[in-house]
């Protein structure tokens, strides 16, 4: 099923409820819970999806498994989804944090398939094996390390938020202090505790996921530019070390 809202399907008697969802560039889905376990999958664009926990960037070919009852909210950067809504029961392993992670050619082919099923398909029949086999292969997803926390509330929480939606290579934490009326000791110290890491390297983070929607058209160059890294050699090394790949895998084209 294409474009419906899972709230109205939600009484269906199936364990998986396999919906696909088109959206306008640039669209945001406000925030929001579903009562299933939701398996996003963007079949293309980049998603960037929030909780109170923190920020995950999913790009093109990748999925987030969000648990159930987690409200979150989802910009979608000219995207098509295909999603897996799964009753709690049927996924006692699911992660109890969202979690990004990598779409290998079956589970692919599987979700594609899952797209053309109706609502009310036949759970003894292919239909229903079609899915079982997709629940099956998530189990054995690999997780990518696409995230960043958020501090849950307060001056930090707003001046990460706009960090994230803005990462300017400029801004420094006396900047940062002086938005939240403090002290740049003060600021590091609440920042550490908050979050286990100073702002610098947090803001050093946000800039390296910032950078996978950028990679859908730019070349790794023009991405290390934009970022202010020397050269596309420091961007490369500093994007491997903190995601374990490198840049050039999350290129839409195969040029770097």
């Amino acid at each position: 099923m294409r474009n419906v809202r899972v709230e109205e399907h939600d009484h269906l008697p199936r364990d998986v409820l396999p919906i696909g969802t088109e959206y306008p560039p640039d669209f945001l889905l406000a925030r929001h819970a579903h009562r299933r376990a939701q398996v996003l999958y963007g079949a293309s664009g980049v998603m960037l999806v929030e909780t109170d926990e923190g920020s995950w960037t999913v790009p093109t070919d990748r999925a987030v498994l969000i648990p159930p009852g987690v409200e979150h909210e989802v910009r979608m950067l000219d995207v098509t989804t295909w999603s897996l809504y799964v009753e709690p029961d049927a996924v006692p392993w699911w992660p109890t944090s969202c979690t990004v992670v990598e779409v290998g050619p079956l589970l692919r082919e599987l979700l594609r398939a899952a797209f053309d099923l109706p609502l009310e398909y036949d759970p003894h029949g292919r239909d229903g094996a079609v899915l079982r086999l997709a629940l099956q292969e998530l189990q054995r997803v690999a997780p990518l390390p696409l995230t960043v926390a958020l501090p849950t509330a307060g001056a930090l929480r707003d001046l990460c938020r706009a960090y994230l939606a803005d990462p300017d290579v400029h801004v420094t934490n006396a900047d940062w202090a002086r938005s939240a009326a403090v002290s740049e000791r003060t600021l590091d110290r609440r920042f550490r505790a908050a979050l286990g890491v100073g702002p610098a390297a947090w803001r050093t983070r946000a800039r390296l996921l910032a950078s996978l929607p950028a990679l859908r058209d730019a070349t790794v160059t023009e991405v290390a530019s934009g970022l202010g890294y020397a050269s596309p050699a420091a961007f490369t090394a500093a994007f491997t070390k903190a995601f374990g790949s490198p840049p050039s895998r999350f290129r839409r084209a195969a040029q770097a």
